[in-house]
């Protein structure tokens, strides 16, 4: 599957140098989102409660249920409560997912990959003899690309009309869906209820946390201790 799209043609690269210099959970790390959003709200609506639609097709797939755990998340992130039965919004989630190889953003690739030898010989009039050998070798193909996209929609309850609709969307050669989609609904949602208008970009700034030093125990003696698990880094968003 080939993703040619042109807005992304470097990303992949740029992915693949960043994720050299990631080393576990300990690196900061920087995911730049592209996102688009449209609102006729004022305000937050009071009280700021929504009730969450889903579609159809939305309806049984396996994976939603974490999807939508991470929109309700980031939507509670700008003040929204789930509140079904007194609602003042409508809420509709998407989520997209797929991987391919953006050939197009290689332009050195060579599909016909292996080492490219050449010999020559020439002979004069002189006593003399020419031989030449060489090679190259060109890469295999491109890293696999993961593009990921969601979208909210928010209607008024009474009226029905949409108030609000943001989008964003990203590809990297990170495989961590569940992290990613958490990233792009909270990139979504900045600058909510009064986004700028349009596209852009934001810039989401993941630190590390913490290691957890262990308690001291009264009368124990020092030993050796295991590093603790690291818990999910903590996004921290800005629109550029």
């Amino acid at each position: 599957m080939n993703l040619r799209n042109t807005s992304y043609r470097w990303i992949g690269i740029a992915a693949l140098a960043a994720s050299a210099l990631l080393t576990g959970c300990t690196t900061v790390r920087e995911v730049n989102s592209s996102v688009r959003s449209f609102s006729s709200l004022n305000a937050v609506p009071t009280p700021a409660t929504y009730r969450l639609e889903t579609l159809p097709s939305q309806q049984g797939q396996m994976n939603f249920p974490a999807i939508e755990a991470q929109a309700q998340h980031a939507l509670a992130h700008v003040g929204l409560m789930r509140d079904d039965s007194r609602a003042n919004l409508v809420v509709q989630i998407s989520a997209t997912a797929r991987h391919g190889r953006d050939y197009a953003s290689w332009p050195y690739y060579d599909p016909y990959w292996g080492p490219r030898w050449g010999m020559g010989m020439g002979m004069g009039f002189g006593r003399g003899m020419g031989f030449g050998f060489g090679g190259n070798m060109m890469m295999n193909s491109p890293p696999l690309e993961y593009y990921r996209a969601v979208s909210i929609v928010m209607r008024d309850i009474k009226t029905q009309q949409i108030v609000y609709e943001t989008s964003a969307q990203r590809q990297d050669v990170w495989t961590d869906d569940a992290a990613m989609f958490g990233i792009l609904f909270d990139a979504a949602l900045t600058g909510f209820p009064k986004p700028p208008q349009g596209q852009r970009n934001v810039r989401t700034v993941i630190q590390p946390p913490e290691p957890k030093t262990p308690a001291a125990v009264p009368g124990a003696t020092a030993a050796p201790v295991s590093p603790a698990p690291l818990t999910s880094p903590t996004p921290a968003k800005s629109a550029q």
